[in-house]
């Protein structure tokens, strides 16, 4: 009975315990909730990116804000390892080379302000998707590596490294101060000398599941899938979805005849940063698909598009960042039947890349010198510069041809260019180098094409005020949408065919600035209330999942842009096999909520129907399974089951040893006594025996 008794309070006590473990861990950790981590990537041949070891790598925090500030951290502090903090002038590839080589390291904390300080801030490769182009030893030898165009001057490169050690991104200004608080009172070293004991110290989880590269971590993927039924696998093929539509709807199901011709525009959709989902790309890749839409709803307002001789066809491909995955994918469907199309019915091609022009009025459209030694190549190729010089005519803009003997810039077009020769050309705000020096970073952003809003603007009122941006690139989109006119064969008036700046100015407002807002709300569909509900922020990092939040807008913005208000019902809309005459091949159909009129308390939903389709952005690599190939892309994301940040106080060496100790003592004692009380048990916890008495 005794024992039973002591038993029970001892659960008791456990119990008590584990429910209190949580508020416990609570007074000992903060824990930060706005940060972004660097993640691990791997492709054919190598591995790039950060992880931390599986439980998360802890060390003292230091900040670095000068490069005097490193000794204490590679060689002179007393308590490694060390959690650098580190200021955003500091975040060069030099520093973080040097924290790399050293075993005194153990994770690194970017303190990144919203805004970038005067400079340069570009973690990309010099030559991006060098390898994946056009220009090779069999085609224009001497234009491949960036031989004759470094692309991205500013570049140092440091997305494509490895590190050893997890690597944060803060991105809350008042958890920062609270991490730098807690260094100046604890760490902070005083005239040299070490600080006292106890420190702030930082613990970063970021364990990466995949490693080396893409054919080790998707062959463990594999056999975990085939021998123990673990479909988690370790690594997962970067994808999502190209997004395509035509001015006269073609069959989606069919193939076009021979004699069909297509001009085709397109811009890509992704972007890309050291951090992970941290990807806001407004010149790298907002400024050209917001032109690219914005051209195609002018040119579906046109009268006459739909019976012009040529076919118009609007491309937006995904996963360009990565050796070009949404294009290649396009191009492998294209020549293996796999599309409507096939490349011999491209007539012409125009991309739109890095278009921000900001204040300027030049745009440059670069060509394949390579292809112009053809005669017949080079003679369609003028009539298009020459199509470009017409409808400039009276406008406040300009379209400039560098020297012929410069290659085409990284874009979509060298894909296509990799299969067949097709006239075209790209469009961009640089003449050579990019002018943007924040190209796939965390700082491409609105400000980086000019983008501002006067004070004091209410968000609606932010909406659809329209920027001076917003009007340069609406006249963009004008000379796109003429240009794609007369190449189709138009002959019509072309003072009609102007972009809307008030479309452009709510893009920008929606892709750059904030996505929640009172337009995007009216043209999303009912079904993806619940995709929107859960995002707190629009990033155009290609990710794992399918499709992204950013396709899922893109999308939902071509529909309103291109598409036409229907009066089916809204169980119609969301199965017209159900209308008597369904036409599922050539168009699709969304129910959207719809504006909210005037003097009503909701917004009236509608039916849209429109021919536009999404199709996979995936590399044809994962397709063939060919995941060594050095024709197409084959990155992969690692995957992992835990990603975050926290400090707290720890003690010195010395006391934790004493703690330990104290605890092993007491446990001991706690052990004896219960020995004790357990053989005495009969003595002290058995009470006076009770004598019965009996009567006769």
């Amino acid at each position: 009975m005794g024992v039973e008794v002591v038993v029970r309070w001892i659960s008791a006590a456990l119990f008590v315990g584990l429910c209190s473990a949580n508020s416990v861990e609570k007074k000992i950790y903060i824990t930060l909730n706005a940060t972004a981590p660097c993640v691990r990537l791997m492709n054919a041949t190598h591995q790039i990116g950060c992880q931390s070891s599986l439980t998360g790598d802890t060390g003292v925090i230091h900040l670095v804000e000068q490069e005097s500030d490193l000794s204490w951290v590679l060689s002179d502090g007393p308590n490694p390892p060390y959690m650098v903090l580190l200021e955003s002038s500091m975040f060069t590839r030099d520093v973080m080379l040097k924290l790399k080589s050293s075993s005194r390291v153990s994770g690194v904390a970017a303190i990144l302000p919203p805004s970038p300080a005067p400079g340069q801030f570009s973690h990309d490769l010099k030559c991006p998707n060098d390898g994946f182009g056009l220009y090779s030893l069999n085609y224009g030898p001497e234009y491949a590596h960036c031989n004759k165009t470094l692309w991205n001057p500013e570049g140092n490169g440091l997305s494509y490294e490895d590190f050893p050690f997890p690597v944060f991104m803060l991105k809350d200004e008042n958890e920062t101060q609270v991490i730098r608080q807690c260094y100046q009172e604890h760490n902070r070293p005083s005239e040299g000398a070490a600080p006292a004991f106890p420190l702030c110290a930082m613990q970063l989880s970021s364990h990466m599941h995949g490693v080396k590269d893409t054919v080790t971590c998707m062959r463990r993927s594999a056999g975990q899938v085939s021998i123990t039924l673990n479909i988690d696998g370790v690594c997962d093929p970067l994808s999502d979805f190209n997004i395509w539509t035509t001015i006269q709807p073609i069959n989606k199901s069919g193939s076009a005849s021979p004699e069909d011709r297509f001009v085709v525009a397109a811009a890509r959709l992704d972007s890309r940063s050291f951090f992970w989902e941290v990807a806001p790309g407004t010149d790298s890749a907002v400024s050209g698909f917001i032109v690219l839409l914005a051209a195609a709803e002018a040119l579906a307002r046109t009268p006459d598009v739909k019976s012009l001789p040529k076919n118009i066809m609007f491309l937006l491909f995904q996963g360009e960042t990565f050796d070009y995955i949404g294009s290649s994918r396009m191009v492998y469907d294209m020549t293996n039947g796999k599309f409507p199309i096939a490349l011999e019915n491209i007539d012409s091609f125009i991309e739109l890349n890095q278009i921000g022009i900001g204040t300027s009025s030049e745009i440059w459209a670069h060509t394949d010198p390579v292809s112009l030694r053809n005669s017949t190549v080079n003679e369609q190729v003028q009539k298009l510069l020459a199509s470009f010089s017409k409808v400039t005519a009276g406008m406040n803009i300009s379209v400039r041809q560098p020297d012929q003997s410069q290659p085409l810039p990284p874009s979509s077009f060298q894909r296509f260019l990799r299969k067949r020769i097709i006239p075209g050309a790209v469009l961009t705000d640089h003449q050579a180098g990019f002018t943007n020096r924040y190209y796939q970073s965390v700082y491409d952003l609105g400000e980086n094409i000019g983008l501002r809003y006067p004070d004091g603007l209410t968000p609606e009122e932010a909406l659809n005020h329209v920027t001076d941006t917003a009007k340069a690139l609406a006249d963009v989109a004008s000379l796109v949408a003429r240009t794609l006119y007369l190449q189709a064969g138009g002959n019509g008036s072309l003072e009609n065919i102007t972009a809307n700046a008030q479309t452009v100015t709510r893009m920008l407002y929606g892709f750059v600035i904030n996505w929640n807002n009172s337009w995007f709300d009216s043209i999303i569909s009912q079904d993806k209330n619940d995709i929107f509900t859960k995002q707190k922020h629009i990033s155009f990092y290609v990710s794992v999942n399918d499709p992204t939040f950013s396709t899922v807008l893109v999308e939902h913005v071509l529909y309103n842009l291109t598409g036409h208000p229907t009066n089916l019902t809204e169980e119609q809309c969301l199965d017209p096999k159900t209308i008597p005459q369904p036409d599922t091949d050539f168009f699709n159909y969304i129910w959207v909520q719809g504006t909210l009129a005037e003097n009503a308390s909701k917004p009236t939903p509608h039916c849209v129907r429109a021919n536009i389709w999404l199709t996979r952005a995936l590399s044809p690599a994962f397709e063939l399974a060919d995941w060594s190939s050095t024709e197409y892309s084959t990155w992969t994301e690692s995957r992992w089951q835990k990603v975050g940040a926290r400090i707290f106080l720890v003690a010195s060496r010395e006391l934790e040893i004493i703690t330990l100790v104290t605890g092993i003592c007491v446990l001991i004692t706690s052990m004896v006594l219960i020995h004790f009380l357990n053989a005495k048990s009969n003595i002290l916890f058995s009470g006076p025996q009770e004598h019965t008495s009996v009567t006769y």
